[in-house]
């Protein structure tokens, strides 16, 4: 028995879900969002509870079912309140400012980097220290900060580089005389 699959899904006030076959659209006040479940899934909507049940007792159907019920809430958390990851930036000259839609990052390379902010995101850099990603889509703001972060990874010695708000870079220590 799946522990995630066995709650329903509370849909907030303002929020409304519907199921046409086996995909699931969730509208909400920042946007609407849909997913496509597997057919070893059933899901329902009663008022204003999602349930989702599994069709069988496959090893496959068992899976489906607490995945399905958490894309599910992934949905509904999206489209209340949406997802956010906040980056900095660390190291002496580094620093990021938006430009329309691009985000220019100093990384210490000979040239700024331009980075296309894709549909779907907002990007925002209150600081030149600080990038903030948001937008309702989990995945695509996930992708997003790490597509930054990619740019300049935090090294271990001195531990520049863009790393995620509250992350713990292992330090080493450098060479001895």
């Amino acid at each position: 028995m799946s522990r995630i699959g066995k709650k329903p899904v509370e849909l907030p006030s303002g929020v409304t879900a519907s199921v046409s076959g086996q995909t699931v659209e969730v509208k909400g006040p920042k946007g609407i969002r849909t997913f496509k479940a597997t057919d070893d899934v059933t899901i329902t909507v009663d008022g204003n509870v999602v349930t989702v049940k599994p069709r069988g007792t496959s090893k496959r159907a068992r899976q489906q079912w607490g995945m399905s019920r958490s894309q599910v809430e992934n949905l509904v958390t999206g489209v209340t309140s949406g997802f956010k990851k906040e980056l900095e930036i660390t190291g002496v000259g580094y620093r990021a400012t938006m430009q329309g839609n691009t985000l220019k990052l100093a990384l210490g390379y000979s040239h700024d980097v331009n980075f296309e902010v894709p549909a779907g995101v907002i990007v925002t850099a209150p600081k030149q220290t600080e990038i903030i990603v948001e937008g309702i889509d989990q995945q695509l703001v996930g992708q997003v900060a790490a597509n930054i972060r990619e740019w300049r990874k935090p090294e271990p010695y001195k531990g520049k580089g863009i790393r995620y708000k509250g992350e713990f870079i292992f330090r080493k220590e450098g060479k001895k005389k």
